[in-house]
């Protein structure tokens, strides 16, 4: 079993997709344990400000199999497999860990986990560091608590409630298909 940690992003529409993604994801793999929302800026381009949060869960899914379920559902909610990184986006499902796993993409080179993002972004960074604090980073091995204090970016987005976006946590919304 792995425990995995999934960022959630959407600028447009952002509550209908951030909570049909989360139901998704509660169908897909279980139980989930969900950051607060986060509202922030758009990174690199102008647009509408994001809703982000981070969740975990456990599985015993491979990598590949688990990487595949959420571009599914990145493209059921009108994501282009085309898509550039620096635009507006309906959800962006990005895989920031695989339990402490290191891995590259064998054909690039890059790395796949643990995400570069987060140590980039503080709307990637700051909701994981709530919900797994004392989790180290695999290459840094340092905490994410300790990561997002020393970031220095506290104040730069604004913590929301799940309520937000319609969800709640005793009553799941049931995906929509």
């Amino acid at each position: 079993m792995v425990k995995a940690y999934v960022s959630l992003g959407s600028n447009l529409d952002r509550e209908r997709h951030l909570r049909q993604a989360l139901a998704e994801l509660a169908e897909s793999f279980g139980e989930l344990e969900i950051s607060s929302l986060y509202e922030s800026e758009a990174e690199g381009f102008k647009g509408p400000p994001f809703y982000n949060l981070v969740v975990g869960f456990n599985t015993d899914l491979p990598l590949a199999q688990v990487l595949e379920i959420l571009k599914t559902i990145e493209l059921r909610h009108g994501r282009s497999q085309k898509a550039r990184k620096f635009t507006s986006r309906t959800l962006d499902l990005d895989l920031i860990l695989f339990g402490d796993q290191i891995v590259h993409d064998p054909k690039t080179s890059r790395l796949i986990v643990p995400r570069e993002d987060i140590l980039r972004y503080a709307f990637v960074l700051e909701p994981l560091a709530e919900i797994a604090p004392h989790l180290r980073h695999p290459q840094v091995n340092k905490t994410y608590l300790t990561l997002w204090q020393s970031l220095g970016q506290q104040g730069k987005q604004k913590r929301l409630p799940l309520e937000v976006i319609g969800y709640d946590r005793h009553r799941p919304p049931v995906p929509d298909r």
